[in-house]
């Protein structure tokens, strides 16, 4: 039988290269020639662990894109445990370790890319995450790209591919707007059974991101925009800062646990509007 200790050492390493490799392939779309910065933060008390953040700005392709890892753990607040599955049987007490990436594209042209993966242990453990794509232009072929691709990875896995998507169109919406935030993707959560077999979707869900990210960029980086253009895309922006601030379960999440502020925060844009 696979021990807690063992499931706990394993998703933290394949985070740990995940990571790497996910940079390694946006230094790439650079052409080498912008490098992510790094920065290594810890919980106040040092033996809750912490995380390590890469972001590179200002470059040809993206305006913005941090690529979070972190594995901690603590107590949560009383009042955040029933939100946390199996948080309340044990006191409060967590680990949880992921990563997560959030795109801010220079060109308008190329939408906003998300992705997150994590495993969680409370008085249970599960694995949840996802991937979701906000473009502020219509592209009816690249959204039949990221769907296919992302159906083809759960299939593979047998994966209830219309649960997630459905989960994820659900999840991405902003009530008080009355839309989407974007095109969607896939969400899961709370996936208890099996880690074996969780843990290979997980990973090879996150070696698709990388694929889907670059046919998604590479299609389009050399396309021409518009002052036009840009200025929608910075109003599409203000969508997803609303729902990252009032919505979002990675940043409740963060913001309970004692993460990094500035880390939490990573997935804002560089520049947004409002009309």
């Amino acid at each position: 039988m696979i021990s807690s200790d063992y499931r706990k050492k394993m998703t933290d390493s394949w985070f740990s290269y995940l990571q790497i490799q996910i940079c390694k392939s946006f230094e790439i779309l650079e052409n080498n020639k912008l490098k992510f910065t790094r920065r290594d933060w810890y919980k106040k008390n040092i033996k809750e662990g912490g995380g390590t953040s890469y972001l590179l700005t200002n470059g040809k392709i993206f305006d913005k894109v941090g690529v979070n890892k972190s594995t901690v753990s603590g107590i949560f607040p009383k009042k955040f445990r029933p939100n946390i599955l199996g948080a309340e049987k044990n006191k409060g007490k967590y680990w949880a370790s992921g990563v997560s990436v959030v795109a801010h594209m220079k060109n308008p042209k190329i939408p906003a890319i998300h992705f997150n993966t994590r495993f969680i242990v409370t008085s249970n453990e599960w694995f949840g995450g996802g991937m979701d794509v906000t473009p502020s232009h219509e592209d009816k072929k690249e959204r039949k790209i990221v769907h296919n691709d992302l159906k083809k990875i759960c299939l593979q896995n047998k994966k209830n591919y219309k649960k997630y998507k459905r989960w994820c169109d659900e999840y991405f919406y902003l009530p008080h707007r009355k839309e989407a935030r974007g095109i969607g993707g896939i969400f899961f959560d709370y996936e208890t059974e099996n880690w074996i077999k969780n843990f290979k979707f997980v990973r090879e869900l996150g070696l698709s991101f990388i694929d889907i990210a670059n046919k998604v960029i590479n299609r389009k980086k050399k396309l021409k925009f518009t002052k036009k253009d840009k200025q929608k895309q910075l109003f599409k922006r203000g969508r997803y800062v609303e729902f990252n601030l009032l919505y979002d379960r990675g940043t409740r999440f963060g913001l309970n646990s004692g993460g990094n502020i500035d880390s939490i925060l990573m997935s804002l844009p560089p520049e947004a509007k409002w009309k």
